[in-house]
């Protein structure tokens, strides 16, 4: 058996080093990517057979009644039972957040775009049809951020201090014009781990660290852990609840807890190998009763019924047969 704990602290460093943003590296890619090159006509197509390797995000945009996913060949959607998927800006959306009017994210242009290699942070109300570009564009990359459901709320980690931006956590309220530090008073974790955000209140905000979850009401300028010392792989705001995986016992496990009165009930999920944590949630906000997670090896669950029961749509990155 492989040794857990370094599996785990592999884990955690793959998690903390994508949060952090990455500068260009190469002026002549630059220039290739900025290239433009003959590209299919943006449409939006069924996905006769998936087989993904690498989910940067999901959610369910407020503008459509799929499941989106964010890959590394770009947007997969889920909906009643079909996938379809876009034929060109096949972008790495990574950091990916579903909003009320579309989705927010970071990451990596399909080569031939002409877009700036890293995108910064930008927007889409139409599928990544068209990007509207916030703020530093073509400077940094967010792989995990965080927003609220109407994305005038944004947080991000800064590796290093830069241009705008403060080493640690940062946040706008203004859709990205503007940033300020979160001072993250009484934070003791060793690391920085994954965001949410109440989707109704942009200034409350959570955190999932190797040691529990920390959670604050004023933009992280103040923390308070809400857990037993517990290592958290994923969370994400439910209404006012926060949803959230666990690894205890060498055992995963989801659960949903109330952060101010710290009553908790465990969910239901079919079982996941020690080394294969949940990695992503999300949950609708139209309806919260329908949520879904992926997993470290790529497995993609929904369910329709608050985690009673839950369906399997991807296993291992790739479409299930039928």
């Amino acid at each position: 058996m492989k040794d857990l704990k370094y599996f785990w602290l592999m884990f955690f460093i793959l998690i903390i080093s994508a949060t952090t943003g990455c500068s260009y590296k190469s002026e002549d890619l630059q220039k290739e990517q900025e290239k433009n090159v003959a590209l299919p006509k943006f449409d939006i197509k069924e996905a006769n057979s998936l087989n993904i390797s690498r989910i940067f995000g999901l959610g369910y945009p407020g503008n459509d009644d799929a499941l989106y996913l964010a890959t590394n060949d770009g947007l997969k959607m889920y909906k009643q039972g079909k996938w379809t998927e876009t034929t060109v800006n096949t972008h790495k959306f990574m950091g990916f957040q579903a909003l009320e009017n579309g989705f927010i994210s970071s990451g990596h242009p399909q080569k031939g775009t002409g877009l700036k290699d890293p995108l910064g942070l930008v927007r889409s109300e139409n599928k990544g049809e068209t990007l509207e570009k916030l703020a530093f564009y073509g400077e940094t990359n967010f792989a995990f951020m965080a927003a609220d459901y109407s994305g005038e709320a944004i947080y991000v980690i800064s590796e290093k201090p830069k241009e705008g931006l403060s080493a640690g956590v940062n946040y706008s309220k203004d859709r990205g014009k503007t940033w300020k530090k979160s001072e993250f008073k009484d934070f003791r974790a060793d690391s920085m781990g994954m965001i949410a955000v109440q989707p109704n209140n942009g200034d409350i905000m959570a955190m999932a660290t190797r040691t529990g979850i920390y959670y604050s009401n004023d933009n992280g300028n103040t923390m308070q852990l809400i857990t037993d010392p517990l290592m958290v792989t994923a969370l994400t705001f439910s209404g006012d609840s926060l949803l959230y995986s666990s690894v205890e016992n060498e055992k995963i496990l989801l659960k949903k807890m109330n952060p101010i009165t710290k009553e908790q009930i465990s969910l239901s999920i079919p079982y996941l190998d020690y080394d294969n944590p949940i990695t992503y949630l999300s949950v609708n906000p139209k309806n919260q009763n329908q949520m879904a997670f992926t997993t470290y090896k790529n497995d993609l669950y929904e369910s329709s019924d608050g985690g009673k029961t839950w369906n399997q749509l991807l296993d291992n990155g790739k479409k299930e047969k039928k």
